[in-house]
């Protein structure tokens, strides 16, 4: 399996030239073996990467621009997509690749624990909710013994 970048060499956009460069530097530092080609100077190579970006993936003028990656014939994304799962740490899955032993992986189970807990920051101190709902019970807890408190102290009157 070999990863495609489709790349324009000859690019007057340096936003084009910085995601090009962001891509092939990750995938370098991963010792991804991909190879680029030019949509600049190859005519083939420019059809083809136009041909085969789904039509849902193309703006409005209907020419994508470069990087585009591919896995054979697999389309992966543009720039954003491989941006998200480089923040996500999913670049493997996003390319169809398995990743190595020791890559840097969440486990599934590590993921869906994470995606059912969303963390507030209340007084500069994280709080999970886990911790939340811990607290919650503290308060009820709290509230429920000033009530009664206050039940005897007015009986008491």
């Amino acid at each position: 399996m070999v990863i495609k970048v489709f790349l324009a060499s000859l690019s007057g956009s340096t936003a084009i030239k910085k995601k090009q460069q962001d891509v092939v530097g990750f995938l370098e530092a991963l010792k991804i073996d991909y190879a680029q080609l030019d949509i600049a100077s190859n005519e083939d190579n420019r059809r083809w990467m136009r041909e085969n970006v789904p039509g849902e993936k193309k703006p409005t003028n209907g020419i994508p621009l470069p990087p585009q990656i591919f896995n054979e014939e697999m389309y992966c994304g543009d720039y954003e997509t491989f941006f998200e799962a480089k923040e996500d740490n999913t670049v493997y899955e996003f390319l169809g690749l398995t990743p190595p032993p020791g890559s840097k992986r969440k486990p599934a189970e590590e993921e869906e624990q994470e995606e059912g807990e969303e963390d507030r920051v209340e007084d500069n101190h994280l709080v999970s909710e886990a911790e939340d709902e811990l607290v919650s019970e503290e308060e009820e807890e709290e509230l429920r013994e000033l009530e009664e408190e206050e039940e005897q102290a007015s009986e008491e009157d």
